[in-house]
């Protein structure tokens, strides 16, 4: 469903990508595993247009890296960046609907705000609410429903437990779980290795801007150079 062929991407002369490749499939949750400055964002950052750099990156039968930023969201292929990005003078309702900016079909915008609540219901109870007011794990709630309301076919989370107290990131992964339930795919990049091997089906694990490992998640979870690096207490 979703290709990236050989991309690799500098910053400057910094090296931050080096011919990585991976593939996502429909229906499925893959991670990226990797420490700081491995290049987890920027790979995220690069499928969306964020960032230029060589290679191909395919959606089906769309070269995504020939696009602009917003057509790669029209395409379906939409980035829940690190650090939420809200608008934190706008309501929690105001938010959600800047996700569906793009599209035309009121009904099924409607649809899918409601989707959104049933999936966050705390967020209903918010929706008049000012986003700066939140907890970190509202705020985190309404950044993933804000780039669900895009209709996404691939949903891409870059550190969505980041920060949060463990509570709350239980609820982000039971809702990440669910989404791919519905039948989206998910590219999940995370920090958290436990848990983002709890989740997805499959992972890679960047190091230097390159692809170390990569297979299914238990395979990875057993691996001794992934338990000593990323799941040790």
């Amino acid at each position: 469903m979703l290709q990236v062929k050989d991309v690799t991407v500098h910053y400057d002369k910094a090296l931050a990508l080096d011919r990585v490749s991976l593939n996502v499939e429909e229906n499925e949750i893959v991670a990226v595993l990797g420490a700081n400055g491995a290049g987890k964002s920027t790979l995220l950052r690069t499928i969306s247009g964020l960032v230029r750099g060589t290679g191909e990156i395919w959606f089906g039968q769309v070269r995504l890296d020939l696009l602009h930023r917003h057509e790669v969201v029209k395409a379906g292929v939409v980035h829940c960046p690190e650090g939420r990005r809200l608008f934190p003078e706008m309501t929690v309702l105001d938010n959600l609907l800047l996700g569906a900016y793009l599209r035309k079909e009121h009904r099924q915008i409607d649809e899918d705000r409601e989707k959104v609540y049933a999936l966050f219901p705390v967020l209903k109870e918010r929706s008049k609410q000012v986003a700066s007011t939140l907890s970190g794990g509202e705020q985190q709630m309404v950044a993933i429903g804000r780039a669900l309301m895009s209709n996404p076919k691939v949903l891409m989370l870059d550190e969505p437990s980041l920060g949060l107290a463990p509570l709350a990131q239980e609820t982000i992964f039971r809702g990440i779980k669910e989404i791919a339930k519905s039948g989206m795919s998910v590219l999940l990049v995370e920090q958290n290795a436990r848990q983002a091997l709890t989740i997805a089906h499959r992972a890679y694990v960047l190091e230097v801007g390159r692809v170390a490992l990569s297979g299914m998640n238990k395979d990875l979870a057993t691996d001794p150079h992934i338990r000593e690096a990323y799941l040790a207490p």
